[in-house]
């Protein structure tokens, strides 16, 4: 039925921007945990520790810097790039300064796990909704396309890099940071199948490639 993408467009809206809401509230609950970042978030953290720039301020710089690169890998963004670059900054600063900081290991240990389902949600709700990358993925797949690397390989190179530049200059990096790494991979294949949103007839979706043990995101629209 002709009408039916037209039907399924408020549905991916609402995917795209709840999706990233959660985004921001996961990063600034993983945080707020003091037990290790992802590590893009340590390196905005690292960067932030150095500047006048809040974490989430950062975050926004660095996500149109990455953006930016896109040029000269003929990238394409689309709605959710952009949304992705200037959203998930604000909405972590706002976590953070609506959440306090807990003590006890008791609760900073839930709220760790806690944190990396809901980012494993986010995402997702996000990349099911088919409006582009974010700046982050879509530089990964712009230099893979461009040097005929794996994802894998590019992928780690990039993350491994920008943790050890955290690291150096003071994020967070610990135990949060490894269970991250290992766990958003299965978390992300899971709730892509679950928040699945079917591609208009005689196009694949292109998410998600079956049988991997983690999501193979080919073009992360």
């Amino acid at each position: 039925m002709s009408d039916r993408p037209r039907h399924r467009l408020p549905r991916r809206l609402a995917q795209l921007y709840v999706g990233l809401v959660l985004y921001g509230v996961s990063m600034g609950l993983q945080l707020r945990a003091t037990l290790g970042l992802d590590p893009w978030d340590a390196f905005h953290q690292g960067v932030s520790e150095h500047t006048s720039l809040s974490i989430g301020m950062v975050t926004v710089v660095v996500g149109v810097a990455a953006l930016l690169l896109w040029i000269p890998l003929r990238q394409r963004p689309g709605l959710g790039t952009v949304s992705n670059a200037l959203m998930i900054g604000p909405v972590m600063d706002g976590t953070l300064w609506l959440t306090p900081e807990p003590k006890a290991l008791a609760v900073r240990i839930p709220l760790l796990l806690f944190a990396i389902v809901l980012c494993g949600m986010a995402t997702g709700l996000y990349i099911s909704a088919r409006f582009g990358p974010g700046p982050r993925d879509g530089l990964m797949t712009g230099l893979h396309r461009r040097t005929g690397w794996s994802i894998r390989l590019v992928r780690t190179g990039i993350e491994l890099a920008v943790l050890a530049t955290g690291f150096a200059l003071g994020g967070s990096v610990g135990v949060g940071t490894v269970l991250f790494a290992l766990a958003i991979g299965p978390l992300s294949q899971f709730f892509l199948r679950v928040f699945a949103i079917p591609a208009p007839a005689g196009r694949d979706s292109g998410i998600v490639a079956r049988g991997g043990a983690e999501p193979q995101v080919r073009d992360l629209i």
